[in-house]
């Protein structure tokens, strides 16, 4: 069954209530104020079943808003999610400051279909109903409402005229209006929350993307503990569901939250998606009946159920004039969740009144301060229609610290496959790389290419005795994240640009150049631990009879120690490989004499002092050609 969310717009006292209760049968003013006043003061709602000429079943949820001045807060709480709207103009007033207003708020909020119902048609004559649908006609020629192709039904509530003509042109609008995206991430606005007995803690709301089902985990926003919630039911325009999917009125039983803790304005999702922000980019449109918005000017934002206030930092000028459009960064005084191609009204700090409205271009700005003119060019880049050019925008801002797809679902808040779709193609017309989970431009990979075979040089020309610069050191030089390290080195070791071995990095063929006495010494060092067997010369003395100094010296014996030339077993004892593994094969040919040593008969066996012996045996133990044995060591 086709879900689709219909709402009310309209003067005060124009029959908003009474057409929905005529309609469907229930009164949605369920407050005991608005039943004594007479008027509705916050949104209400109710359920119709049609069927469309197709046979097809359609669920239409109606929010019926306020009409008073004083409570257009209430009705922007209820008409931001809605799929087409019933402008109510009652025959005995025609047109009136309400009408206008919430008729402004529907065209900002880029409402595409609706119908203009004529209420109170009972107390009018024929010659004055066609006159009221004449100066409705010429009111809303050219907008979404235009009589030439959206209908004008005059209805009488109280009668039942005209009911049953405005029953089929909603089933006829409902289902042509698209389907809300059930396979996004989940959102819901919260617009009302209560405690029902035996039941706990029940929020209810429009689900304007996803869908939610029992025990699922949702998180809300905003909440300064990231607040994480299980759903315990759900319901669907009143009646028990297993699921409820976009596009449908929802009411959700919450584990884990108190009533106190949530309120209207508050949004829930998927767990661990999103994030709240305090600044949003976005493109302005101001009516062509306010007036002229300054730079820096505070305003009243509403978005979805909620609002806050806004300041408005205007991007390409000073001053909006009435009925232009530009592009501004909004900073929220508390924050919202929001993501690109939300909607959302302005009004004017004070007096309070409608005086525009935008699209939200971008929510997800960095924290490190960004130059005006880069802000702007990024703006501009995003609010283009193009998914890989909004995405190269997203990627390219992000720099060398490259952009995960689950961020790019989080700022964009598209479907994983098209955030995935959209990479791809990237990828493919060389715009982008993927790096272990990360995209980056092309050409910013390019430039790293670049700057780590410098880096790499630079160091071989700084360290000549050294082999190679140390992959953690080249990668902070670099100041990219280790994902995008690894790939980068990855490439560049494919394409025989550099060598890397173990934790060392070093250019393509090139190896430690050493001068004369460098390579003397390196001669000197290894034949002295060489001639030496298990008796070594302590490191410090032989390092003291070089000719050169002892920092190049030490250099030396590191080159010998990385090629396994030496092996240092401890501060300063080092041993030659060959006499190591002439030990080696000693104790394995002594096992068929004996399988336990003591440190006595390893004297006795190597001819060594304790001062070696102990440093020796503890070596075999690391290589697992002994194991130690309370005072003894068994020869594995």
């Amino acid at each position: 069954m086709k879900a689709v969310i219909v709402g009310t717009a309209g003067h005060i006292d124009h029959g908003k209530s009474a057409l929905v209760r005529a309609l469907t049968g229930t009164d949605p003013d369920r407050l005991e104020e608005e039943k004594r006043r007479g008027i509705t003061i916050d949104i209400g709602f109710a359920n119709l079943d049609l069927k469309a000429t197709s046979g097809e079943n359609l669920r239409l949820g109606f929010v019926d808003v306020p009409g008073h001045e004083r409570f257009v807060r209430n009705m922007l709480a209820g008409i931001g999610g809605i799929d087409l709207v019933l402008l109510v103009i009652a025959a005995d007033e025609s047109v009136k400051p309400q009408t206008r207003e919430h008729f402004d708020i529907c065209r900002l909020l880029s409402v595409q279909r609706g119908i203009t119902v004529l209420t109170k048609a009972d107390l009018v004559d024929a010659e004055t109903l066609e006159v009221v649908r004449m100066e409705v006609a010429e009111y809303l020629q050219g907008s979404f409402l235009d009589p030439a192709t959206a209908p004008i039904v005059a209805v009488s509530s109280k009668t039942g005229e005209g009911l049953d003509e405005l029953k089929r042109a909603l089933a006829s609008l409902a289902t042509e209006a698209p389907a809300k995206d059930a396979s996004a991430a989940l959102r819901l606005p919260i617009d009302r929350v209560f405690t029902m007995k035996g039941f706990g803690t029940v929020i209810t709301g429009t689900l304007i993307s996803g869908s939610v089902r029992k025990d699922d985990e949702l998180e809300v926003h905003p909440h300064s503990d990231a607040k994480r919630l299980r759903v315990r039911g759900v319901q669907v325009h009143g009646a028990a569901a297993e699921k409820a999917i976009a596009g449908q009125r929802t009411a959700l039983n919450l584990a884990g939250v108190e009533v106190s803790e949530l309120a209207r304005g508050m949004m829930l999702t998927s767990a661990g998606l999103f994030r709240p922000t305090k600044q949003v980019s976005v493109d302005l449109n101001l009516l062509p009946s306010g007036k002229p918005l300054r730079d820096r000017a505070r305003v009243h934002l509403h978005a979805f159920t909620a609002e806050t206030i806004a300041e408005v930092s205007l991007l390409e000028s000073k001053q909006l004039k009435p009925g232009q459009s530009g592009l501004a960064r909004l900073k929220l005084d508390a924050p919202l969740l929001l993501l690109p191609g939300d909607r959302f009204i302005m009004r004017q700090f004070s007096p309070v009144i409608t005086i525009g409205g935008g699209v939200v271009l971008d929510a997800s700005e960095p924290t490190r301060r960004a130059k005006a003119a880069d802000r702007l060019a990024f703006v501009k880049a995003v609010a283009d229609s193009d998914a890989g050019n909004v995405l190269l925008a997203r990627v390219a801002r992000r720099g060398i610290a490259g952009l995960s797809l689950a961020d790019a679902v989080a700022e964009t808040g598209w479907p994983p496959a098209r955030v995935q779709e959209t990479s791809t193609q990237l990828q493919k017309t060389g715009k982008a790389t993927l790096c272990n989970g990360l995209l980056i431009t092309s050409e910013r990979f390019t430039e790293l290419r670049r700057q780590a075979l410098a880096a790499v040089e630079k160091f071989h020309q700084q360290n000549p005795l050294v082999a190679g610069i140390n992959q953690e050191q080249l990668r902070e030089e670099l100041g990219v994240p280790p994902e995008i390290f690894h790939s980068l080195l990855d490439t560049l070791v494919r394409d025989k640009k550099l060598e890397a071995t173990g934790d060392q990095v070093r250019g393509a063929g090139r190896g430690v150049v050493l001068r004369d006495d460098e390579a003397e010494s390196k001669q000197s060092i290894e034949q002295a631990f060489a001639k030496a067997g298990l008796q070594v010369p302590a490191l410090k003395e032989v390092l003291a009879s070089l000719r050169i100094d002892q920092t190049r010296a030490q250099k030396i014996v590191t080159l010998l120690l990385r090629d396994r030339v030496l092996v240092k077993l401890s501060d300063d004892l080092v041993f030659h490989r060959d006499a190591l593994e002439a030990l080696r094969q000693l104790v394995v040919a002594q096992k068929t004499r004996t399988p336990k040593l003591n440190v006595v008969a390893f004297k006795d066996l190597t001819g060594v002092t304790r001062k070696y012996a102990i440093p020796l045996l503890e070596y075999l133990d690391r290589e697992r050609v002994t194991k130690r044995v309370g005072d003894e060591r068994v020869i594995l």
